[in-house]
């Protein structure tokens, strides 16, 4: 695309949001940051990576909504304090603690308000295969099955399409991509716990670790540890 087209990106801090910003960006899609706090327990941290990549980029506009439902709902050890974050298994096929009942589909209901109050064409989320395999709102049916919400619930003249683009992609294709594009993943966050430096322990911190041990590449964040996954 070579256009100025408008999107609305959920960007959570991580680097799978920041890589979908320049994946957006390198489509021809002019940025707009939706992030959202939503009791999990690191909320500053992620704000501060997410208004900082922002400022990188110069994005359009920047979103931030503060909204406590999820985490007054609870069942996640992101956003309750009494479940612990557990170590990181990333062979088990169980739903992990980590996972936030229904949040995608909270997060790309605000995204869709947004994208339609703003003229946007489209909505970009960074989940990926590695995430549905444990997260039943990061798999491809839950993205067509939203985007038919989209099609009947939004105005007649509106189209917006929602782009999942890394979808059945590993970890390792993102940050092999994200290197591609030059994105600064050293101002990005994935750790499931809230203190710096990142913990290197947890599920999140153990993909992304071998994400760049795949690629052929070292995480430019810092780490309590550093071990390899096997």
């Amino acid at each position: 695309m070579s256009n100025d087209e408008r999107a609305v990106i959920l960007v959570s801090g991580g680097m799978d949001s920041a890589t979908a910003v320049y994946e957006a960006m390198d489509r021809g899609y002019e940025p707009y940051f939706l992030h959202t706090s939503y009791g999990q327990q690191t909320e500053g941290k992620e704000y501060e990576c997410a208004k900082a990549l922002a400022e990188e980029v110069d994005a359009a506009d920047f979103l931030h909504i503060e909204t406590s439902h999820l985490s007054v709902i609870g069942a996640s050890s992101l956003t309750d304090e009494e479940m612990e974050v557990e170590e990181a298994d990333i062979e088990s096929d169980e739903i992990p603690t980590s996972y936030v009942p229904f949040r995608n589909a909270n997060l790309l209901s605000m995204a869709v308000s947004y994208a339609e109050a703003n003229e946007c064409s489209a909505v970009f989320i960074g989940a990926h295969s590695e995430d549905f395999s444990g997260y039943p709102d990061c798999r491809p049916a839950f993205f067509d099955a939203f985007q038919q919400v989209i099609d009947v619930g939004t105005k007649p003249d509106t189209e917006i399409s929602l782009e999942a683009p890394f979808v059945e992609w590993s970890k390792t294709d993102i940050a092999e991509r994200g290197l591609e594009l030059d994105v600064p993943y050293e101002m990005t966050w994935s750790c499931y716990r809230d203190e710096a430096p990142a913990c290197g322990t947890c599920d999140s911190c153990a993909f992304r670790l071998e994400a760049f041990r795949q690629s052929g590449s070292r995480d430019p964040i810092e780490y309590a540890e550093r071990p390899r996954f096997n």
